[in-house]
This record gives structure tokens, C-alpha cells and sequence, in this order.
């Protein structure tokens, strides 16, 4: 039986909820708020249906909505915290009840996983981060890390997407990432690691990591090496895959790779669906295309092998071979 899916609306007045609250709401900020809440009549619904079980929490918050005394309990307790973060609004939220009985399983879905994640970035979003040990974590578009720091460990849990990691030394706490298919430990300092369909793909950019699956088969992969976790094994790739952190200076650097993949790699950044015909999935693409401007990246993609990409509409592209037989 299927999961129920978190609803939409309700997603979108959470994000406002915290953005909102966060303490330095502008003008600007407001009226991105003012036009999310007259677009679509649910999302009013939504937004209300919020503030009346919270009680108007946040003191930004409360210049929007009347309070309603009594009502937050501990959900105000928590998101009147300094350190209150996304999760843990929606673990209040959830509570209370607040968006109906499924919330709660869905979020134990992978999309509910990345709604809760300690730190997340949205479609077209890249952003680095200054964690607690020193070390510095980047994400890509559309990705999601969940932080397990204390005394005794440094675990960081990549529920979706692209991250690199510059690690700071800890000779006790060795810092590691874990993705569906394993763990990587960090031997050295700096590595990308990519949460793909089935797979994760290790790049280490600088020393060495230690890869392990869950079923204990392990590899050092050394600087400049990159690997691809799977199910049941590891699979060294050679040399020569620094590249793929290009996406840090908002580039997408492809020396071999399939058009599939190169689709994949733009869709984080594209607001729009792209399908990819089969039979041109497979074409090898090399180039180096802007992230930040998906339409000039397929616009590229079009000049330089043989595929008609149509644009239907700004929310549908559709990419088929030029002379289809």
C-alpha cells in the first residue's frame, strides 16, 4: 500500500512558517509571501489552518495572523527557540496534527525525509554551509543532509542529491557520510558524493576515502579516484572525475557522459518536466554548460548533436532525435 504524500499547500506553509519567522523578514520577503498566499486558494486554507493550531508562534508571525491563545502548546515552545529549525517544526506540526493523520507517514517517505532534512536546498539553489567541527559543506540544487554531530560521532545522512565536504580534523571523531547504499569515511579532506537512481558516485577531490556497503565490503579510494557504491558492490572508476565539482562555480563539466545523465544534471536547475526520447538517451555529450541558464544549456545540447529539443510550454520539453526514423 502506498504512503500517503505530503500535501503541497501544507509543504508551502511550512516553508513560510520558517522562512517568516526566521527574524528578518523584508519587504521584498513579505511580498513573495503576500503573492504564494493570494495564488491559489489552498494555500490561504493551508496558511490559516496553520496559524490557528500554532497560535501565530513567531513574533513575525504574529504581525500576520491574530493569535489564538492556549492552542501551540509545545509547538510555540519550540518555534520560539533561536535554534528552531525546519525539522523541528515539522515534528510540532506533525504532533498536533495539524495537517491530518497522514502527515506523519509521509513523512517517513523519501520525500518526507528531504522535508525534514537539518539543511536542504530548493530547485535552482546552491549553498554552503559552516558546520560545527569547522568543516564546510556545500549542496547542490535539490538536496538534503540530515547532521548526527556529538560527542562521539560525526555522521552526515545525504537523503537526496550532491554534496562536498571540505573536513576539518578530528582524529576521534572521524567525520562520515551515509547514503542508501553505504558509507564513505573521510581518510583526508575533501570528496564529493552524489545520491544517484540506485547508486552513490564518490569523487575524492583531495587524500583518501574509505567507501564501505552495509553487507561489509570495503575500498580506499585515493585522491583524484572516484567510485560508484551499488547494492552488492563497489566499482572503482579511474581517475580523471574532479570535474563533476564544477557545479560549485554553477558549471556543468561533461567529458563522456550520456545525454540521460546530462538531462539529469540540468533538472534540478530546470523548473519544467524534460522527457528524453529512448532512442537518443544514450548519445555522449562533452561541453561545458550554466546551470543557472538551463534553457541556453539545451539550447547547446541542440547545436551540437542530433536532437530537435521542443519547448510546449514553459513546463514541458520534450528532447527526440532530429531525423527520427
Amino acid at each position: 500500500m502506498n504512503q500517503p504524500r505530503l500535501d503541497s499547500a501544507a509543504e508551502g506553509a511550512i516553508d513560510w512558517m520558517v522562512r517568516l519567522s526566521a527574524g528578518n523578514t523584508d519587504a521584498t520577503l513579505q511580498a513573495q509571501f503576500d503573492q504564494w498566499l493570494a495564488s491559489d486558494p489552498g494555500h490561504a486554507l493551508a496558511w490559516k489552518r496553520l496559524q490557528d493550531r500554532l497560535g501565530g508562534a513567531c513574533q513575525t508571525v504574529r504581525s500576520l495572523d491574530r493569535r489564538a491563545p492556549g492552542q501551540a502548546g509545545e509547538a510555540r515552545r519550540v518555534l520560539l527557540q533561536p535554534t528552531t529549525t525546519r525539522r523541528d517544526v515539522l515534528r510540532s506540526v506533525a504532533a498536533l496534527g495539524v495537517l491530518g493523520g497522514g502527515l506523519w507517514l509521509g513523512a517517513r517517505s523519501q520525500m518526507g525525509e528531504s522535508l525534514l532534512a537539518d539543511m536542504r536546498t530548493v530547485r535552482g539553489e546552491r549553498r554552503s554551509f559552516n558546520l560545527s567541527d569547522g568543516s564546510r559543506l556545500s549542496l547542490n540544487a535539490n538536496s538534503a543532509v540530515d547532521l548526527q554531530f556529538d560527542d562521539r560521532q560525526r555522521l552526515l545522512i545525504l537523503r537526496q542529491g550532491e554534496l562536498v565536504i571540505q573536513v576539518a580534523s578530528d582524529p576521534r571523531r572521524p567525520l562520515r557520510v551515509r547514503t542508501a547504499q553505504g558509507e564513505m569515511r573521510a581518510l583526508g579532506t575533501r570528496f564529493l558524493v552524489n545520491q544517484e537512481a540506485g547508486a552513490t558516485r564518490l569523487v575524492v577531490l583531495e587524500h583518501s576515502v574509505r567507501a564501505s556497503l552495509f553487507n561489509g565490503a570495503e575500498r580506499d579510494v585515493q585522491e583524484g579516484q572516484a567510485a560508484l557504491l551499488l547494492p552488492q558492490r563497489i566499482e572503482a572508476l579511474g581517475d580523471g572525475e574532479g570535474y563533476r565539482a564544477d557545479w560549485l562555480n554553477g558549471r556543468l563539466n561533461v567529458l563522456h557522459d550520456s545525454l540521460d545523465a546530462v538531462v539529469e544534471a540540468l533538472r534540478p536547475y530546470y523548473r519544467g518536466f524534460v522527457r528524453v526520447e529512448p532512442e537518443v538517451r544514450g548519445l555522449r555529450v562533452q561541453g561545458v554548460f550554466p546551470l543557472d541558464e538551463p534553457q541556453r544549456a539545451f539550447a547547446a545540447l541542440a547545436e551540437t548533436l542530433p536532437v530537435r529539443i521542443d519547448h510546449y510550454s514553459p513546463w514541458l520539453t520534450l528532447i527526440r532525435s532530429k531525423n527520427p526514423s
